[in-house]
């Protein structure tokens, strides 16, 4: 009789990489014999794929490493595991705090967790690894089994990984390495394998895609170079990538993106604070006026191009001028969207030094304040659309609240031969419209009709669906 093979769950926390190498890490294992399971409670190995960026993150992961004990306790069989970013900072310190976790994983070694597996199931006991692999340069990123996406028309693709930064606040270069850029022509391989395996939007990661080939031998490609050889992929029909940093945002990359036409128009690039004060406690390297000039650097070069940002409120020493600085920036800038974060100290950081001397009261009301200063600039925005037709790729069906907020409202209200879907323009709207399914992974054009602060709700325009041979215009 043939033994059940063991079935695996991966549930991931925080940013597009760690998205990336949890998708990884289930070719990987798919190709030693295991299968994936679509909830921990159906599978024999529960793995956590973790941040560590803020507290509030770790903690959500020590609240679901809690909930296990019982069920370590009655099943012998039953492995836990940690990897990524929560792995590597506490290591050894994770099994002596939940002595029912099995596997500790680090950034660098996941891809190790496979062999890992074996051992403990052989019976070798719990295993911590957060030693350098084959990730700490950069690579590799090739070799995924189909069905390991989520979306089989799109993908995320590491160009390099680690940062040298070192903002102040920042556990990324603890955590995740120095940085380390792959060889460009492993990248645009690995890309050429997606577009032949379905898949139509790549998004290209690393913490700072800007400095993308510095380090490597030799008189090296740049990233605006990366971005012109990926756009005569055959089949790939847009490119997106993040992060970027505005230190680094050089006129190179933007005039690349606004001469590639699968570049889309979209850029997100950290601002953090307004006040130069602050700025420069966080290591950032540039002023707000320097942002400033960015932003208008990036609307100047590239035409309808739209931005979005991040802003931490509460940094240690931020007074009430320093935060009034931030709120200017955010509603000077009319970002297409912002995200906005209490700050935690995490330890290590030379941040972390410092008093954290911010009333979390105050920090509460400054990002409050922030989030309804950029929900009105949303609304504003937004609204301006309504009447344009925009090219959306379809993700897929909508399930979230915006097809809640949407019912009753005469969004494609009335008979309907079709399911309501949801999409991405290339600025990164989301747009909502009904549809037949069969729309899922193509590129089709929208009439947008009415809006609310996050989401476009529209219909399909009668001479622009589907677009079969690439995107009509960069509206």
């Amino acid at each position: 009789m043939t033994e059940k093979p063991v079935s695996v769950c991966i549930v991931t926390f925080g940013c597009q990489m760690n998205k990336l190498d949890s998708e990884l890490l289930r070719s990987e294992l798919v190709r030693k014999g295991f299968v994936i399971a679509d909830s921990p409670d159906r599978a024999d190995v529960v793995l956590y794929n973790t941040c560590s960026v803020r507290e509030h993150a770790e903690d959500r992961v020590f609240s679901h490493l809690g909930s296990y004990r019982r069920r370590s306790k009655r099943d012998d069989r039953f492995i836990l595991g940690v990897i990524g970013c929560v792995a590597q900072r506490l290591g050894e310190d994770l099994i002596r705090r939940f002595e029912h976790v099995d596997l500790v994983c680090g950034t660098q070694a996941f891809l190790r967790v496979p062999e890992h597996l074996q051992s403990i199931l052989a019976g070798g006991g719990p295993v911590v690894d957060v030693a350098d692999g084959d990730l700490a340069q950069g690579g590799p990123s090739c070799g995924r089994v189909p069905g390991a996406r989520e979306r089989r028309h799109q993908a995320y693709v590491a160009v390099m990984r680690g940062c040298d930064n070192f903002c102040s606040y920042c556990i990324v270069p603890y955590v995740r390495g120095r940085e380390a850029s792959r060889p460009l022509r492993d990248i645009v391989e690995e890309v050429a394998a997606l577009a032949a395996d379905g898949v139509r939007e790549v998004t290209l990661l690393g913490q700072n895609v800007n400095r993308y080939g510095r380090g490597l031998p030799g008189d090296s490609a740049g990233f605006a170079d990366l971005l012109a050889l990926l756009n005569e992929v055959d089949g790939i029909e847009r490119i997106r990538f993040i992060t970027n940093h505005p230190r680094d945002m050089s006129d190179s990359i933007l005039d690349a993106m606004a001469r590639l036409d699968k570049v889309c128009e979209h850029l997100h690039v950290p601002a953090q604070s307004g006040s130069d004060a602050v700025l420069a406690r966080m290591n950032r390297g540039y002023t707000a006026a320097h942002y400033r000039a960015m932003v208008a650097r990036a609307r100047e070069r590239v035409p309808g191009v739209e931005l979005s940002s991040d802003f931490m409120v509460g940094f240690p020493g931020e007074t009430d001028a320093d935060f009034a600085d931030t709120l200017a920036l955010l509603c000077g800038m009319r970002f297409q969207q912002s995200f906005i974060f209490k700050y935690s100290p995490r330890p290590g950081t030379e941040a972390a030094r410092r008093p954290d001397d911010v009333a979390d009261a105050v920090k509460r009301e400054r990002n409050q304040i922030l989030l309804a200063a950029q929900q009105e600039v949303d609304r504003a925005r937004r609204a301006a659309l309504v009447g344009r037709e925009v090219d959306v790729l379809v993700d897929g069906c909508d399930k979230g609240e915006s097809a809640a907020r949407a019912s009753g409202r005469g969004v494609g209200s009335g008979a309907s031969d079709g399911t309501r879907l949801a999409g991405r323009t290339r600025q990164n709207d989301i747009v909502v419209f009904e549809g037949p399914e069969q729309l899922v992974g193509r590129l089709c054009r929208v009439r947008v009709t009415e809006t609310t602060v996050l989401t476009l709700f529209g219909r399909l325009a009668e001479a622009g669906m589907p677009l079969a041979g690439g995107e009509r215009n960069r509206s």
